[in-house]
């Protein structure tokens, strides 16, 4: 693990099953009063502060909300669904687009910052195309990303990546929310929450499977 800026950063072993929960933002949806700050008494810790973070974020009461548009929300879908088929950088967990963010629990086939960069590369310069921005930041510069450590806590982030519609007010039920493993499936990558579990060394379900649009409109993709 390392840290930049504020927040921690995980390099796993590939050669472990190990999967990461990441959240990225719009550049500029996070108030400067939201960000963290020097401890001035008991120490927050990384997660507590993710949480902190993150509700406000929710709220996407400051700053930009271009994943609002259709067609920017799809551009990052097709770029999730592209990086697992057609990079094979990693194998999906859950995902979910929010107006202001994306959250993503993944199990990593190359290192983090090779992933982060293609994803963010690729899709903020599609995405500025259709804004009509030129020459301006997309998203942030920094990311958070966190460790898996069991099963319990993947299941626990799944019900956390999958509900996080609800939670924001945006949605009735996570299905309902179309930019999301469960929007996409039409039910949870986890249906079992409180149940036996969603299986960390087993094959993944495939809630992208009725989804075939990124094979036929992500050629921009290949090229990166």
């Amino acid at each position: 693990m390392f840290y930049r800026r504020r927040l921690p950063h995980w390099h796993p072993d590939l050669t472990e099953a190990t999967f990461l929960f990441v959240t990225w933002r719009l550049a500029g949806s996070i108030p400067r009063a939201c960000l963290p700050q020097p401890a001035t008494g008991a120490p927050r810790s990384a997660g507590r502060a993710f949480l902190v973070l993150d509700r406000e974020v929710d709220k996407a009461a400051f700053g930009p909300v271009w994943l609002r548009d259709a067609r920017v929300a799809s551009v990052v879908a097709n770029a999730l669904l592209y990086g697992e088929h057609g990079r094979n950088f990693y194998q999906l967990r859950a995902w979910v687009i929010i107006p202001n963010h994306v959250h993503v629990l993944l199990l990593p086939k190359t290192s983090l910052p090779v992933i982060m960069r293609w994803l963010k590369g690729s899709t903020a310069r599609q995405a500025n195309l259709i804004l009509g921005r030129t020459g301006e930041a997309f998203w942030q510069d920094e990311s958070f990303d966190h460790r898996v450590r069991d099963e319990a806590e993947l299941d626990r982030l799944v019900h956390y990546v999958e509900h996080n519609p609800v939670s924001a007010g945006l949605a009735a039920n996570p299905h309902a929310w179309h930019w999301s493993s469960a929007g996409l499936a039409g039910e949870s990558a986890c249906p079992t929450f409180s149940g036996s579990g969603c299986g960390m060394r087993r094959a993944s379900a495939r809630p992208w499977a009725r989804a075939t649009s990124w094979r036929r409109s992500s050629s921009w993709l290949a090229r990166w």
